[in-house]
């Protein structure tokens, strides 16, 4: 049985943190979608620039396998740079993510969407209406994808922004404050939405993204915060189907 979580939103949920700055994890529990297959994990798990690197999803699994004896399936489909505008219902980000749960829903059980973005939202005229842009994207994932059941969790963004070395150039990083706000709020309001948060947390040089250590944490943050969310009676079962039938007939092909 594969429990598996979407990733969505920008650069700190695709993972900046440098290769080789901690160790591997080597869990043959994990798996990472790809041409609608689950296949054992590699890194990076969201090679969505040639940036991109370790991923708080990757402790989060592990956690997950760990715990609870089962495999856990992960969906990459986060995009550096993008706004919560990109991720509405009908945009590409959004339907694309969509598709690939759906395909990974006919070999897993979804069991959360993972969400890390709003650096992009710091901008002096998007920050206001951030909150119920946020909160759009949420209802439209949980209901497309009909998703009411399990956590949706929401990662802070990191207090080391207005470091940032051209900070004169983006002063709109200091209004990461008020973005961080209203992912609380949205979690606080929002039935089976959660908030990690980001304090403490340090980053690569740039001052934007989080290093490869506080990746790890920051994944233990999320598994902690989807381990206060879910139900308890929650069942997941295994989907006998046809695609079931083919994967386990040709997956060590």
């Amino acid at each position: 049985m594969i429990h598996s979580f979407l990733l969505v939103g920008q650069s700190n949920m695709a993972g900046r943190g440098f290769l080789g700055e901690v160790e591997p994890i080597n869990n043959d529990k994990i798996k990472v979608l790809r041409n609608g297959c689950f296949k054992p994990m590699y890194v990076p798990v969201n090679p969505d620039r040639v940036t991109s690197g370790i991923n708080l999803a990757e402790s989060f699994a592990d956690m997950y396998a760990k715990e609870k004896g089962v495999e856990v399936g992960l969906i990459p489909c986060a995009d550096g740079g993008t706004s919560v505008d990109q991720w509405q219902e009908g945009e590409l980000l959004f339907d694309h993510a969509c598709y690939m749960a759906e395909l990974a829903s006919r070999t897993s059980t979804i069991a959360g969407i993972l969400w890390h973005q709003g650096e992009n939202d710091c901008r002096d005229e998007l920050y206001p209406s951030y909150e119920p842009k946020l909160l759009k994207v949420i209802e439209a994932f949980k209901r497309r994808l009909n998703l009411y059941d399990v956590p949706f969790i929401l990662g802070g963004l990191g207090d080391f922004l207005p470091e940032h070395p051209e900070i004169e150039l983006y002063s709109w990083l200091n209004n990461y404050v008020y973005i961080n706000e209203k992912i609380k709020n949205v979690a606080a309001s929002t039935e089976m939405v959660g908030f990690a948060s980001a304090e403490g947390l340090t980053s690569n040089p740039d001052k934007v993204h989080f290093n490869s250590k506080s990746l790890r944490e920051f994944g233990l943050r999320y598994y902690n915060e989807f381990k206060r969310l879910e139900k308890a009676d929650k069942v997941f079962s295994e989907k006998q189907s046809a695609d079931n039938v083919l994967k386990s007939g040709f997956e060590n092909l």
